[in-house]
């Protein structure tokens, strides 16, 4: 682990960098503070990477955004912000509990009709999409269980089209993620994933580690080169 002082500092940078960069939005507040008085593990996006994945979504013009784990709906908010007036986001989220608090945050940011919150494992739900034909999304973001990252991953590629984004949050893991004999099926999920993801010649990716209020950690981008 670094010394408390660097783990200081990156908070430090952090905070300079949301107060002069990310506007102050109470919908996305409260639902920090509603997630947090319901007891939700505070393991949401940052603000400034909130507002990194709505830049990004703008950038490519996405008009369908898939989000696997939706937790309180904070990054949700963020991303059914970039869509266009029709687009539609769809985030996947396991626990019912969850789900209820996110489709209320979202609710009162005034995106209830941009976003649909489905109940059920990932597992089960992202084949389910599959069978039903879903239409391509131009842009998923992977933030769910670390040991299902390698399966979230193969079936994203299944729902992308040639262009579009796969972004999977907590790669790094404090660095973790290099030790091969590690027994965290976490690490091993990972560990799995880059695998994958190094040998498909369907996407071309990369990775960055990052630092920060969330401690040292990192995000993987790849972009989906075949049909």
């Amino acid at each position: 682990m670094k010394p408390l002082e660097q783990d200081d500092n990156w908070i430090a940078v952090d905070e300079y960098l949301t107060d002069r960069l990310v506007e102050d939005d109470p919908a996305l507040a409260a639902a920090l503070k509603d997630s947090a008085k319901a007891g939700l593990p505070p393991i949401n996006v940052s603000p400034n990477q909130g507002k990194f994945l709505m830049l990004l979504a703008q950038a490519i013009g996405a008009r369908r955004i898939l989000e696997i784990g939706t937790l309180g709906g904070y990054s949700a908010i963020w991303l059914a912000r970039a869509l266009p007036a029709d687009g539609r986001l769809l985030s996947l989220e396991a626990d019912p509990a969850y789900a209820e608090l996110a489709r209320a945050n979202l609710a009162r940011a005034g995106l209830a009709e941009k976003v649909e919150v489905r109940v059920g494992r990932a597992q089960n739900t992202l084949p389910e999409l599959i069978a039903e034909g879903a239409a391509p999304f131009d842009l998923i973001f992977i933030d769910a269980d670390k040991p299902s990252t390698p399966d979230y991953y193969q079936w994203s590629v299944e729902l992308a089209r040639r262009g579009s984004l796969i972004v999977v949050d907590n790669v790094v893991r404090e660095g973790r993620v290099i030790d091969a004999k590690s027994d965290s099926p976490h690490i091993q999920g990972l560990r799995r994933f880059f695998d994958l993801a190094a040998t498909d010649s369907r996407v071309s990716g990369t990775a960055i580690q990052t630092v920060g209020a969330k401690g040292h950690d990192g995000l993987a981008i790849l972009r989906v080169t075949a049909d």
